[in-house]
């Protein structure tokens, strides 16, 4: 997985998972930090039963735990489904990053052209959830 011009494995991150009998069903994973975690991925095999809020509720719990402030995460802009489920639960929308992905595509080159719903993947969006309750400091922007 490529970030901002980071990689990651997912493998070796930490993460909280779902399991479903003897199914691994759902999946988070994180990078913990000071004052601010940050959400790598969330996969589901079995979307829409609220398995994905609850590991998300983990991770916020676990931030907080340690006095975090918030949460950040990076999606793609063809990624509309991800944008609501995260806005649902109080992300917004802090900064985009134009052409991040057309960056992206020299470290891994497997990254796709079109993403869902058959629109071009080109952008990063950065989330952020305060996890205070207050808005977040960053203005948001668009590079």
């Amino acid at each position: 997985m490529v970030v901002h011009d980071t990689v990651f494995r997912p493998a070796e991150l930490p993460a909280f998972v779902a399991v479903g009998g003897s199914d691994l069903v759902e999946l988070v994973t994180y990078e913990p930090g000071t004052e601010s975690w940050r959400v790598l991925s969330l996969d589901s095999l079995v979307p829409g039963h609220g398995i994905g809020s609850a590991l998300l509720d983990l991770v916020e719990g676990a931030a907080r735990g340690v006095g975090s402030l918030r949460i950040s995460l990076v999606t793609t802009n063809d990624n509309v489904d991800s944008l609501r489920f995260y806005q649902r639960r109080g992300y917004r929308i802090a900064f985009v990053d134009r052409g991040a992905v057309d960056w992206a595509r020299k470290i891994k080159p497997s990254i796709p052209l079109i993403g869902l719903h058959g629109i071009p993947i080109r952008d990063e969006l950065t989330m952020v959830k305060d996890l205070d309750g207050t808005e977040s400091a960053t203005s948001g922007g668009v590079a």
